[in-house]
């Protein structure tokens, strides 16, 4: 709800690259693995930490803005997480672009599992006018 949270108005051009968030922790949990692999039906999947969107959390819990949209997101997973385990997300703005008058924010994320094991590296790409979209096909 408008004016009920502490919430930064965006400012794209006073966004500054290597902006670091404060560190979301969390413990994963048997319930989230489940719900994961039930989510991507496949009882085996490894990475349920993709399915908790805690890549753009920061961002979203300091900035408002008109919304987005994904252009583009890459999930680099290195170790599968552990039920019980608590993990450690780091996010900062790596980097932002102007292309085609569109302004496009990018933000990475490294989790971190409570012994110092890499879990992943997510780098998301978001549009940060998603009004712009079906402009290109005339809507």
């Amino acid at each position: 709800m408008p004016g009920t949270d502490n919430k930064i108005p965006l400012d794209w051009d006073a966004l500054e690259v290597g902006e670091t968030f404060d560190k979301f922790q969390y413990v994963l949990t048997q319930e989230m693995i489940d719900g994961y692999r039930k989510g991507v039906m496949d009882p085996d999947a490894s990475f349920p930490t993709i399915a908790h969107k805690v890549d753009v959390r920061q961002y979203n819990a300091k900035y408002s803005d008109a919304g987005s949209v994904n252009a583009r997101c890459a999930f680099h997973c290195y170790n599968p997480p552990i039920a019980g385990k608590k993990l450690t997300v780091t996010a900062w703005i790596a980097d932002k672009y102007l292309r085609r008058g569109k302004n496009y924010i990018v933000t990475e994320a490294v989790s971190v599992d409570e012994d110092g094991r890499l879990i992943d590296r997510v780098i998301t790409h978001e549009l940060k006018q998603p009004s712009e979209v079906g402009k290109k096909w005339g809507g």
